[in-house]
């Protein structure tokens, strides 16, 4: 767990994906422009154990997983969830990813 904690601290948001998952590209383009570090578990070598960590906190699938400002939001229900209800602009704004 401390691995996938860690990269999703690397940057205002981060995005756990895999390159095969087409809801996966579509959370990637509902960022508001927002720059994301995005990583491909199914690209890196320690795939089987960021997507096991990732499901241990609570990601279900395992991916997308999106941290936001340095804390897990979700997955792809919670994202769609918050956009639906007009906050996931405002995650975004509080963490300096995007600028209005």
């Amino acid at each position: 767990m401390g691995m996938v904690t860690k990269l999703g601290a690397t940057s205002a948001v981060v995005i756990f994906t895999k390159s095969s998952c087409c809801i996966s590209h579509s959370i990637e383009t509902r960022s508001f422009g927002a720059n994301s570090t995005i990583y491909e578990l199914d690209t890196h070598p320690n795939e089987k154990q960021m997507e096991k960590a990732l499901m241990e906190l609570g990601c279900q699938p395992s991916v997308p997983a999106i941290f936001i400002g340095k804390e897990l939001v979700g997955g792809a229900n919670e994202i769609m969830s918050l956009n639906v209800r007009g906050k996931l602009k405002q995650l975004f704004i509080r963490a300096n990813a995007i600028w209005v």
